[in-house]
């Protein structure tokens, strides 16, 4: 795909706002609240490259550079089809770009896959179930975004709790995701991403609270020569 100018790709603008905006629409005397959606970004292209991640023309992440394994928390935006698109950073041309419908009252995660002509599956949009978790429970959902150099058959990934005889996830390829599911809370929770039998990586000692909803995913990249970037596990709380 050839570089793109953000000045001349997109002609929509966005508002992205603070996550406690509300909007309103004022018809005569009447005030009516105009439902928002949600999105989180997370980087998960295993490289080094710094990036600006922009929706429409609007660069959100103006004080920092987005890398790998980075997160944005959710931003309030207008429902409606947006473009999201990422840039190096402080450069003006877009090197990966997508659109995306984005509802009312829906929140959504997006997951930077790829900026490179090597991989046609530049993003990863998920609809996110931020309802409550059921009492004395807090919620998990699992993502399969490492890198192998296998595929097909066996390539899939299980996710499991140290201790537990029974994994929450199994066979989840490349890009595949899962629902939530509800998990106990624990001070000390070692999750286990495994292959088969095998035990790949690891996230040991993890804090799970009541209440609260997470994401854990597999990353990196089997080719990879620096080690950050290669097979790894990471966890984060949606907010």
């Amino acid at each position: 795909m050839k570089n793109v100018n953000l000045k001349t790709l997109f002609k929509t603008f966005i508002a992205v706002v603070a996550v406690s905006a509300v909007f309103a629409a004022c018809s005569k005397d009447k005030y009516e609240p105009q439902q928002v959606a949600g999105l989180s970004v997370i980087d998960a292209f295993p490289d080094t490259m710094s990036l600006d991640f922009y929706i429409d023309v609007t660069r959100v992440n103006n004080k920092k550079a987005l890398k790998f394994n980075d997160k944005i928390d959710y931003l309030n935006l207008f429902p409606g089809t947006r473009t999201v698109s990422v840039a190096r950073r402080n450069g003006n041309k877009a090197i990966a770009h997508e659109r995306f419908n984005m509802a009312p009252g829906i929140g959504y995660s997006i997951f930077i896959l790829d900026t490179l002509q090597t991989n046609e599956k530049r993003f990863l949009r998920t609809e996110d179930d931020l309802s409550a978790p059921a009492a004395d429970k807090a919620k998990v959902r699992f993502i399969n975004l490492y890198k192998a150099a296998t595929s097909g058959v066996g390539a899939g990934l299980e996710l499991g709790i140290a201790g537990k005889d029974t994994d929450l996830f199994t066979e989840k390829a490349f890009y595949e995701y899962t629902d939530f599911t509800a998990v106990d809370p624990g001070e000390s929770i070692t999750f286990n991403i495994k292959q088969g039998d095998a035990v790949i990586t690891t996230l040991p000692n993890v804090k799970i609270e009541r209440g609260k909803i997470y994401t854990i995913y597999a990353k990196g990249n089997s080719a990879a020569t620096i080690d950050s970037l290669k097979l790894g596990a990471a966890i984060y709380t949606h907010k």
